[in-house]
């Protein structure tokens, strides 16, 4: 949303299938300083994830700290955020086009991509689909939401999101308000509620407020974006680092860590950040700017990084 970018950017659209995409960027009016004069700076991707009110805001503080460096994009995904809002099924295969267009069409071939949850999940199976497009995965909490087969399309949360007239109901009391979307930041995604400031409560519930926002969060909560990550990531070849908050509540660390082991070849390293829940680079962005900046220079000193693979 254009009220919280970091100075310096500015929103720009892309057309899609499903509509035109929203993604922010440095300001083609502003001097930026690289770490090369004499080449271009490289690209980055940043992908927010799929609950409610997710948008770019989700990674302003990561990739406001790398501006200098790095050319950003980060998109509003369509159906999310200020991009079109579509009344459809979204489903998976909606957002592996949607990433793949941005890829192709505005950031460039193979990029550097970071995204988180759901959506590090699809870009798993993209990036299995079509490797040629990914340079490197930096993936917050990567997740299918049935991984390990825990059968989510059977849950009380996925049935009552797919029931008429119920959904409606339970995205407006308790998603589209800034209460529910305090609450929620609260119970679910923050290790300390202390963390949890104005403009976060403010930039999701601007986010669900948008019209027909319901569509592209129901269905996700409803499991239509549902799948067993882990039947896909032994078939990764694109080198990842994954991130995941040691009180996370949805991705456990000992959860990450099994699905990373299914595919040590890819999957370079685990880091897990201290004291922080479902979205480190919310709760503490400081950390996670660091972890990224010494991802991204490894990742452009070599094609190709031949080290161990660790967990840690």
């Amino acid at each position: 949303m254009l009220q919280f970018l970091p100075p310096g950017f500015e929103q720009k659209v892309t057309a899609t299938s499903l509509g035109i995409m929203a993604y922010y960027t440095q300001a083609a009016d502003r001097r930026w300083a690289t770490a090369s004069d004499a080449a271009e700076p490289a690209t980055l991707v940043c992908l927010h994830s799929l609950g409610g009110g997710s948008s770019a805001y989700e990674w302003s503080k990561i990739y406001g700290a790398l501006a200098a460096d790095y050319r950003i994009i980060a998109p509003d995904l369509v159906g999310w955020g200020q991009s079109a809002h579509p009344e459809r099924e979204y489903c998976t295969e909606d957002y592996c086009d949607i990433i793949a267009h941005l890829i192709e069409q505005v950031a460039g071939a193979p990029a550097i991509v970071a995204a988180t949850s759901l959506t590090a999940g699809v870009v798993v199976r993209l990036a299995i689909q079509r490797p040629e497009l990914f340079q490197a995965l930096f993936l917050v909490s990567p997740s299918g939401n049935d991984d390990f087969g825990v059968g989510y399309g059977y849950s009380l949360p996925a049935i009552l999101a797919g029931t008429p007239v119920i959904d409606r109901l339970i995205y407006q009391f308790g998603a589209a308000n800034e209460t529910a979307v305090t609450q929620f930041l609260t119970n679910f995604l923050f290790a300390h509620p202390d963390r949890i400031t104005a403009e976060i409560v403010q930039a999701y519930t601007t986010c669900t407020q948008q019209p027909n926002a319901e569509y592209s969060a129901l269905a996700s909560l409803k499991g239509n974006v549902c799948f067993d990550l882990t039947r896909y990531i032994g078939q990764l070849t694109v080198p990842t680092t994954i991130v995941v908050g040691e009180k996370s509540r949805f991705n456990r660390p000992d959860k990450t860590k099994r699905m990373a082991a299914m595919n040590r070849a890819a999957i370079q390293t685990v880091h897990v950040v201290p004291d922080v829940g479902v979205l480190p680079h919310v709760e503490e962005p400081s950390v996670v700017v660091g972890l990224l900046r010494a991802f991204l220079r490894q990742t452009l000193a070599t094609e190709r990084p031949s080290s161990v693979p660790v967990l840690s």
